[in-house]
């Protein structure tokens, strides 16, 4: 048997001879860039849609780069509770953040009660990774806090570019200068895009802090509503709409009222089509700063978004098909989001992977990377072992929404395992199981041919509604009760 000496000996040879053969080990804190799209779509970008009514050239390339997720998810079909997520590592409902802030709709019964506030004690990713002597830049929609208490200076993040108590760019010009964003301190000159404005602030920062590590935090109010695009951009899209004449529209279950709410099924808005190349434009303006900069080879990139596409009401922009419903809904499509993760010397470029990930997981991989352990309790799981082409050990990922979305959705829960997934109905305890793999679409509940099944999984999504204290539907003056779990 060789002795130890021995096999380092051959070990060292090997790597002189051949040095290809050593396998690239991970970079030393590397720099971090995260791109946040508000309300985009699983199928919104070509690298998961093949026949994408958009153009997303800079995004697919991201992906071709590095590892492109099937099966990633936002941990709520909502803005705020995802981004809180993202922020803390945990589950929303912990805290109650369990719509955007602060969302309100009655329908048969009141929704459970809503906290409005990521509460200042929550120790943020930006916090954590400037504890490890990263500069921490945020630019966009912040949407975590109703006063300035709450924004993203008072939360870990040294310079702050336009994130507000606002879930989109309502004021001025909206989506065209003039602003008037609170906490945007320079003005843009007459007709400037918003996209671009931050992703030129953005990449204005990763020059200027590219000789030490940093953590810059891209989150657009893209491709929120007001639906507003660059003329140039939606004259094209007009144009490419002209050719396409099949059916737009189809029916989805109504949750208010007994008439089926009205469904996008075919990817044809020109103004949408505009916003989403344009938010890809700005992506591709930092990827390219970052090769400007002479530091793309040592920043992790994580690209994904805080809910499904918008398919069910403000105008109906997109399609999520063959995924059912969108934003508001816990059905696949207001839930399965875009994520690519680009990890130089970790991540196989054009590699795919299928492992069920969520948002609350970019926490703990971001903090694996900066060095040092997580000694507070999270929930989510570093993703390095998937990165590396591996899995993950974990069984269950849970949602719960206990609200009546403004896109219709139904209150509920769920929980995904392997390849099956439970929905569980807040207003009369109704359940659904799906075979994700064979029928991503839910269409098919298979609920009574599994009954064993289903009783395993809704048990261990009522221990974890104990867990994290879910709160639920609350009766209406002297209406009729809820279903409790």
């Amino acid at each position: 048997m060789m002795s130890l000496n021995s096999r380092k000996f051959v070990f060292a040879l090997l790597v002189l001879l051949f040095p290809g053969f050593c396998v690239a080990s991970e970079p030393s804190r590397p720099n971090v860039v995260v791109f946040l799209v508000d309300d985009l779509g699983y199928m919104d970008i070509g690298a998961n849609n093949p026949k994408c009514f958009y153009d997303t050239p800079n995004i697919d390339t991201l992906a071709r780069s590095g590892m492109r997720f099937t099966d990633g998810y936002a941990a709520n079909p909502v803005c705020s509770p995802t981004r809180y997520s993202i922020m803390t590592g945990k589950y929303p409902t912990r805290v109650d953040a369990t719509n955007f802030f602060s969302g309100t709709r009655s329908g048969r019964f009141n929704p459970a009660p809503l906290n409005d506030k990521m509460p200042i004690r929550e120790i943020t990713i930006a916090e954590r990774l400037k504890s490890r002597g990263y500069t921490t830049f945020f630019a966009g929609k912040w949407h975590l806090g109703p006063s300035e208490e709450y924004y993203p200076q008072n939360q870990g993040f040294d310079v702050n570019v336009g994130g507000h108590h606002g879930g989109g760019p309502y004021t001025g010009g909206k989506y065209f200068a003039p602003f008037e964003n609170p906490q945007m301190d320079q003005e843009s000159p007459a007709g400037d895009h918003l996209p671009a404005r931050l992703a030129r602030d953005t990449a204005a920062f990763i020059e200027t802090n590219k000789d030490k590590p940093f953590l810059a935090y891209l989150s657009f109010y893209s491709v929120h509503t007001p639906l507003m695009g660059r003329p140039d951009l939606v004259e094209k899209y007009r144009k490419k709409a002209e050719a396409i004449n099949d059916p737009e529209f189809a029916e989805e279950e109504q949750v208010f009222g007994p008439n089926p709410r009205k469904v996008r099924i075919l990817q044809k808005h020109a103004v949408y089509g505009a916003m989403v190349e344009a938010m890809d434009e700005a992506v591709g303006r930092v990827l390219k700063q970052l090769e400007d900069s002479g530091v793309a080879d040592r920043t992790l990139v994580i690209f994904t978004s805080d809910n499904g596409g918008l398919s069910t009401s403000e105008g109906s922009p997109t399609s999520n098909l063959p995924l059912r419903g969108g934003k508001g809904w816990i059905y696949e499509g207001g839930i399965r989001e875009p994520w690519i993760i680009r990890y130089p010397g970790v991540t196989q470029a054009g590699s795919i992977s299928a492992e069920p990930i969520c948002s609350i997981d970019i926490f703990p991989t971001l903090a694996s990377v900066a060095g040092g352990e997580v000694t507070h309790a999270i929930d989510g799981v570093n993703l390095l072992p998937v990165l590396k082409g591996g899995s993950l050990d974990r069984q269950s990922l849970y949602w719960h929404y206990p609200h009546y979305s403004n896109q219709g959705g139904f209150p509920g829960g769920a929980i995904r395992e392997g390849d099956f997934k439970l929905i569980e109905r807040y207003e009369d305890g109704r359940i659904h199981l799906y075979n994700l793999r064979d029928d991503m679409g839910e269409r098919t509940d298979l609920a009574t041919k599994h009954p064993q099944r289903v009783a395993e999984m809704r048990a261990r999504l009522h221990d974890w509604y104990k867990t994290v204290d879910a709160k639920f539907l609350q009766q209406k003056n002297d209406g009729p009760k809820p279903w409790r779990p």
